[in-house]
C-alpha cells in the first residue's frame, strides 16, 4: 500500500502549504484529498510535488506492505 505521510511531514518542513498548493501551484483540492486519504496519484503530479517541494520521491510517498 502507498502512504502519503511523507508527503505531510515534507509539507510541514518546507514554506508551502495546502493552500499555495492550490492556489500558487495548481494542485487540485481533489489531489489533495487523494494524498490524504492515500488514494492514487498519477506520476506528473508525483513529479510536480517534487519540483515544488523541492524534494526526493521518497520523501513523498513510501511503500507499506499490507
Amino acid at each position: 500500500m502507498i502512504d502519503y505521510q511523507p508527503f505531510w511531514d515534507t509539507l510541514q518542513k518546507s514554506n508551502e502549504t495546502t493552500y499555495s498548493l492550490i492556489k500558487k501551484h495548481h494542485i487540485s483540492s481533489a489531489t489533495i484529498d487523494k494524498l490524504r486519504k492515500n488514494k492514487p496519484i498519477n506520476t506528473t503530479t508525483l513529479d510536480d510535488l517534487c519540483r515544488i517541494l523541492n524534494c526526493k520521491i521518497e520523501n513523498i510517498l513510501m511503500y507499506k506492505e499490507g
